[in-house]
């Protein structure tokens, strides 16, 4: 009998887990133009990183040619893209922000 129930409860979860939403990465790519403390400002500002946080990941980027942001439901991943895509823009940045499936 208990393995009935542990059966019925392996099935809810892969339930539950197939009802949650995809997950997106929010990435910043690597340019040769934008200054690595602007970065580090979009990155405390649109991500919630402090400053030891964020050179961590301007670093990645600036190495790497990517970093991770965070991971987000799409909705939030999108919106993110678009703040980070406005403030570039209105600094005069190239800065390319880009969400993908997790």
């Amino acid at each position: 009998m208990g393995t009935k129930h542990q059966g019925d409860s392996l099935l809810e979860a892969q339930r539950a887990k197939a009802s949650l939403p995809p997950l997106y990465k929010v990435l910043l790519l690597n340019d040769d133009f934008t200054p690595m403390d602007f970065v580090i400002t979009v990155l405390q500002k649109f991500f919630g990183m402090d400053r030891e946080q964020a050179t961590r990941i301007m670093l990645k980027v600036h190495n790497e040619g990517r970093g991770l942001c965070g991971v987000f439901p799409r909705d939030i991943a999108a919106t993110k893209v678009e703040q980070v895509a406005v403030f570039a823009r209105d600094h005069q940045h190239p800065l390319a922000c880009v969400m993908e499936e997790n």
